[in-house]
């Protein structure tokens, strides 16, 4: 099973608050069967705990360390948001990354997501992307599995 498949993409999406957008990020995530339904409200509490909010229209929502017993294996999920979502202080998340990992795959995902993402051109494309074909492409381009 691949960590991102088009069955995990959600482009155009529009959400009320963060919290929507997050549950919306961990459904596709549980869906795709890497996570159990559990996992979602481990992402919420989370987010209540430190935001996820990594700036540049970024959130990257994931579980708590307690959390992990629910993971099946490794996936992201992509929720594409035009009109975007207050993440709190003002700060606007066009781009919710959902991750669920295995052992410590966590933190080689994040860090290359956070670089893929950092990339002005890159934020760009993935904003403007139509199909999840075209969003999937982006981010294997930089992601290394």
């Amino acid at each position: 099973m691949s960590i991102l498949s088009a069955n995990k993409v959600k482009l155009n999406a529009f959400v009320s608050d963060k919290y929507e957008a997050i549950r919306l990020a961990g459904q596709l995530l549980a869906e795709a069967g890497h996570v159990e339904p559990a996992y979602v409200e481990s992402m919420i509490e989370r987010e209540n705990s430190l935001s996820t909010y990594m700036g540049g229209g970024l959130a990257i929502p994931h579980g708590t360390s307690e959390s992990k017993g629910t993971i099946k294996s490794t996936g992201l999920s992509i929720v594409q948001l035009p009109a975007g979502v207050d993440f709190g202080d003002g700060e606007k998340a066009h781009l919710v990354i959902g991750i669920a990992a295995v052992g410590d795959d966590h933190l080689d995902i994040l860090t290359n997501v956070a670089m893929i993402c950092s990339d002005d051109e890159n934020m760009e494309r993935i904003l403007a992307a139509k199909t999840p074909a075209e969003m999937i492409e982006i981010f294997e381009s930089g992601v290394e599995e």
